[in-house]
């Protein structure tokens, strides 16, 4: 297990998640961090709002504006923690729709037991993976490989319960940055849900993680998504802080 390090404060976490997550594009305003990832997720195509803009707030609803409309996307803004309420009223008040809030949970990086069943870890998700993970409920487009496999030092699990080419059980993505793991992607299929095959992988991510010397692990759940959170409650996870992002009109 790796050492223990002191927390990080909401934004070093926001940037360490973004280092994991990362865009196809990326650029400034101020401290804020433009991404473009041709549209798949929000985290890859929003502005995380995080620190200074260096300019006035309506000025950089302004810029944030032109920035994604030159490249063909609907604008969008990640904004964490209580920090970002005075930018938020800022995006409010030229319009921008408020999503719900998403719950950034973290965890001592402990021992995982050995998974109760096989999970295959890989550098690069191959295409039974990239069909296993059910982004929202369906297919990825085609960019989505880009940028899952844009960070630096990232692993594919997968648990495949029958033969080939019967579709994987379940599938996730684990990250590490800075000591920390991030978990993303995680799906299982819904004929093999309750069945423990999301602490699986997650066992079997932090074992990967724990030999390269991680002392954390962060993820992410939706606020409305009570099994998820139940789930990661019971493995120990404690909310860090929340963000939300703002949209304007389509």
């Amino acid at each position: 297990m790796g050492q223990k390090r002191s927390p990080l404060g909401v934004e070093e976490l926001e940037r360490v998640a973004a280092r994991g997550w990362r865009a196809l594009e990326e650029g400034a305003l101020g401290d804020w961090l433009l991404r473009a990832g041709g549209g798949f997720t929000g985290r890859a195509n929003s502005v995380l709002v995080v620190g200074d803009p260096g300019v006035p707030l309506p000025a950089a609803v302004d810029a944030v504006t032109r920035w994604y409309t030159e490249r063909g996307l609907r604008p969008c803004a990640q904004l964490p923690g209580v920090q970002s309420r005075a930018a938020g009223a800022a995006f409010a008040a030229a319009g921008w729709a408020r999503d719900e809030d998403v719950l950034v949970l973290t965890a001592p990086l402990a021992t995982a037991p050995e998974p109760g069943v096989p999970v295959e870890l890989a550098a690069v998700p191959d295409e039974a993976w990239l069909t296993g993970y059910r982004y929202r409920g369906g297919p990825l487009p085609p960019v989505a490989e880009q940028v899952l496999t844009s960070a630096e030092d990232a692993v594919f699990a997968s648990v495949r319960l029958d033969p080939s080419p019967a579709p994987l059980a379940a599938v996730a993505r684990g990250v590490l940055t800075d000591g920390w793991l991030g978990v993303t992607a995680v799906t299982v299929a819904e004929e093999h849900r309750r069945r423990g095959l999301a602490t699986a992988v997650m066992a079997a991510l932090q074992r990967w993680a724990a030999e390269r010397g991680a002392h954390s692990v962060y993820l992410q759940v939706v606020a409305g998504n009570a099994p998820a959170r139940a789930l990661y409650r019971r493995a120990g996870f404690i909310e860090h802080h929340r963000y939300h992002y703002r949209r304007p009109p389509a």
